[in-house]
Order: structure tokens, then sequence, then C-alpha cells
């Protein structure tokens, strides 16, 4: 299971919400079956709906 926070802490150098879209991405990729939002993302640049565009992300690797 992939937990967002997780994702966080690996990512130091991510500096924006797409950034970390496409860290999401890559881990859905890796073979990575779940993914778990526990946190809201840090970012400036966070939209309203960022739940459901990090979902996509992870889901658009399969």
């Amino acid at each position: 299971m992939l937990y967002l926070s997780e994702v966080l802490m690996e990512g130091h150098a991510l500096e924006s919400f797409k950034e970390l879209c496409q860290a999401v991405s890559e881990k859905g990729k890796a073979g990575e079956m779940f993914f778990r939002i526990d946190v809201k993302p840090p970012f400036t640049d966070t939209p309203e709906n960022w739940e459901e565009q990090l979902e996509a992300a992870f889901t658009s690797a399969y």
C-alpha cells in the first residue's frame, strides 16, 4: 500500500503539486496496487480537487 505521506517524505525535492502527481504516477507504475491519501499536500498550488487528481495520477499508471 502506498501512502501519500510516504511519497511526500521520500520526495524532499518536490516543489509543486504537479511534481507530486508525477511522483504518485511513477509509484503506481512501479507496481503499487493501492493508494491511500492520509495527508493534504503542503504546496501552494494544490487545487481544491487535489484528492481526485492524485487518484487519477495513480490509476493512470495501469
